[in-house]
Parts: C-alpha cells; sequence; structure tokens
C-alpha cells in the first residue's frame, strides 16, 4: 500500500506540473480554484483564453466565464491583441500584485456582437477597442476631468476586480464584455492589427506629449528608446510639425531604422559621451521610453533651459536623479500614463488622420511564450499583435 501511495502521489505531482504548463480544458463548472469558482457563478458568458497560472509566467489555454452584460455593456468578439511590456511584467508579478490565473491583454480591438438596450454608443457589427481601463469612479476630480487613468478607483482591464467582486480578464481571449463609456469607436481606415497597440502604447506618448506642450510644431523633440513607445513617439512628434526629431539609443544598429524607417532627423548613442556633449542644450523636450536603469543625468544635459523630460517607461528599479544639472536651468523631469478616454479616442482619431500605426509582428497564440521570451531580451521590431480570432479556438 505503501508503494501504491507513493505513485498515486508521484501521478498527482506529474499532472499538477501538466497543468501549470499547458493548461486544462476541463470546465470552470469542475474546478477546484475558489477565483474560477467564483467567476464562473457570477459570469456567465463562457470564454477561452491564454492564462498565467504563477509567476514562471507561462501562459497556456484557460476555459473561463465573463458577466452578463448589462444594459450600458457591449459584448465583443476579439480579432487582434497586442502585447505590452507590461504584460511581460504582470504574468511574472515583477510589480508585485499579480492575481491568478491571469488573463493579459489590453492593448483589444474586435468587433460588437451583442449591446445593451441602453447602449447609444455602438451597434452590432461596429468596430471597437479597449485599452487600460474598464472602470472608475465618476465622481473624483479627475474623473470630472476625463482623466480616468488617475482615478483612486480606476479599474484595470487585467488584473484587478470588478464592482461585482469578480476577477477581470484581459484581451488575450475570443470575447470581452464592456461598459460603452470605457470603449473606444475604431475609424473604418485605421488597421485593427496595426492599429491595436495604440490603445496603451500610442495612449502613453500621446498623452504625455500633449500635457506638456510637446505637440507645438517646430520644436524639438527627443526620443529615448526605439521600442514598443519610443517608435510610436517618433510618429506623433513628427505628426504634430516637430522641426526635428531626434533618437537617443544605447544600440548603434538602430540608427537606419530610427532615420530612413520612421523619418527621424537625428540619432544618438547615449554612451558617445562626444555625441552628447555636441547636441548639449538643444532640445525642448524629451519622451523617455527606457524601461531600463539608466542615466538621467546625460539627458538633463541635453535640454534647452526651463524644458522637461517626460518618463514614460516604467523602470523595476527607481532611477538615479542627479538634481544640479535639474538647477542649471529650471529643467524638469516629469511622469505621465496612458489617457482619459476622451483623450485615448482624440489619439486614435488622430492616428487615423495622419496614417499613424505601430510596426508590429502579427503572431498566433500559440507563439504567446515565445513572443514574451523575445520581447525580455528586445527581440521585436517594435510590437507582438495576437491574431486571436484566427487562433484562439473555443
Amino acid at each position: 500500500m505503501d508503494f501504491i501511495g507513493k505513485l498515486i502521489n508521484i501521478l498527482k505531482g506529474i499532472w499538477r506540473a501538466f497543468v501549470r504548463r499547458f493548461g486544462s480544458f476541463r470546465r470552470i463548472a469542475s474546478s477546484n480554484n475558489p477565483r474560477e469558482v467564483a467567476t464562473a457563478k457570477q459570469h456567465p458568458v463562457k470564454a477561452i483564453g491564454w492564462a498565467a497560472r504563477d509567476e514562471s509566467g507561462v501562459l497556456s489555454p484557460f476555459q473561463f466565464s465573463r458577466r452578463s452584460p448589462g444594459e450600458n455593456d457591449v459584448i465583443f468578439k476579439v480579432l487582434y491583441c497586442g502585447i505590452c511590456h507590461s504584460d511581460l511584467h504582470s504574468i511574472k508579478n515583477d510589480w508585485g500584485g499579480s492575481n491568478y490565473p491571469m488573463v493579459p491583454g489590453h492593448e483589444v480591438v474586435g468587433v460588437v456582437k451583442q449591446v445593451g438596450k441602453k447602449v447609444k454608443k455602438f451597434k452590432v457589427g461596429d468596430k471597437v477597442g479597449v485599452g487600460c481601463i474598464i472602470g472608475s469612479c465618476h465622481s473624483c476630480e479627475d474623473c470630472k476631468n476625463n482623466l480616468e487613468n488617475y482615478c483612486p478607483k480606476m479599474v484595470a482591464t487585467y488584473n484587478s476586480t470588478y464592482y461585482d467582486g469578480t476577477p477581470n480578464y484581459g484581451g488575450y481571449s475570443d470575447i470581452m464584455v464592456v461598459n460603452e463609456n470605457y470603449a473606444i469607436r475604431w475609424p473604418e481606415n485605421l488597421p485593427l492589427d496595426r492599429g491595436a497597440p495604440l490603445l496603451c502604447a500610442g495612449i502613453t506618448t500621446y498623452s504625455a506629449m500633449k500635457y506638456y506642450g510637446l505637440d507645438r510644431p517646430g520644436l524639438h523633440i527627443g526620443v529615448v528608446g526605439l521600442g514598443g513607445l519610443g517608435h510610436l513617439a517618433v510618429k506623433f512628434a513628427k505628426a504634430f510639425g516637430a522641426a526635428k526629431v531626434t533618437v537617443i539609443s544605447t544600440s548603434p544598429g538602430k540608427k537606419d531604422n530610427a532615420i530612413q524607417g520612421l523619418g527621424a532627423d537625428a540619432f544618438l548613442i547615449s554612451h558617445d559621451k562626444d555625441q552628447m556633449r555636441a547636441s548639449a542644450n538643444t532640445m525642448d523636450g524629451i519622451i523617455d521610453t527606457c524601461a531600463g536603469v539608466h542615466d538621467l543625468g546625460t539627458l538633463i544635459g541635453l535640454l534647452k533651459f526651463h524644458c522637461v523630460i517626460v518618463t514614460v517607461g516604467l523602470p523595476q528599479q527607481p532611477l538615479p536623479l542627479p538634481v544640479f544639472p535639474l538647477f542649471n536651468g529650471r529643467k524638469a523631469v516629469a511622469g505621465s500614463a496612458i489617457g482619459g478616454i476622451k483623450e485615448t479616442q482624440e489619439m486614435i482619431d488622430f492616428a487615423a488622420e495622419h496614417n499613424i500605426t505601430a510596426d508590429v509582428e502579427v503572431v498566433p497564440v500559440g507563439y504567446v511564450n515565445t513572443a514574451m521570451d523575445r520581447l525580455a531580451k528586445g527581440d521585436v521590431k517594435f510590437r507582438f499583435v495576437i491574431d486571436v480570432a484566427n487562433t484562439v479556438r473555443g
């Protein structure tokens, strides 16, 4: 009996490892996970996606349920979903506070399949987008100013809890339910796959530039980093009418793409002291998209007097901030995060008008773990987008 008992325990261990790696396709009703059971009871709209189960960040198929649509909700079929660097951090719990199982994705586009009886913004068949926000308090000062992204009670698209107490799951899934107030009307001339990353990477750079006055024509704008955010910052700066856009990077190999590919006017290697010294005090503003630890002091030196660096990347460690370079010229380092729903709609409409889209690599959902590994190494130009509709099967 001891032998049989040990064998059973070994087999159970193998099964648990299998489920963690490849996922379980059993029905949620039979799940022993309290979080999944609560979801099934209160969210009866069946869905399938890819979820991380633990801090390994490995994603695998996951059957779950979404809430019944209310009178102000829309149900839409997900067609594409961008892979944001914050998805990678979240599934691995790099920032703490991650809840599992987790279905990531907040650059979501699709087509409306059903609308509640009080929905006025959409009809069946409309194209729709959902970014990082699906709820807020509607009563705080920020909400009143259309800045739901800074609401203390903002509800994130995934890794958060909805008003009914059950978990929210993101866009790596076949279907979503969202209140119409948090959905974006999609312009007909804006491609869905290449437009999806605008719902996070796009609004992050757009909002920062607008708020800090870096959208004025005739400016010299610096862009630190040429990844998912950086390449869109270049495109928005050019569309705003910048007289000069300079990309600042640690990678010399990105120069041709920055200038020939994206239309930047100049390229600086951040560790080349001669190049940095020659460009000192020349820039009207800098958008810093770098998510790694880097030297703010040399970047501050590039600014003209009374100008600002806006950080929009999310480093895992605090950045050293030398104070004396700030004193010498009343320079500033500021931050900015995504944008409210009104501004996101404005950004999407602006992008459609000026033919601004992300440079993307469209991948099937089965490639998502490889995509995450490549993203961690910076091996993507410039955004992965999941072809959800054709590769996530219910």
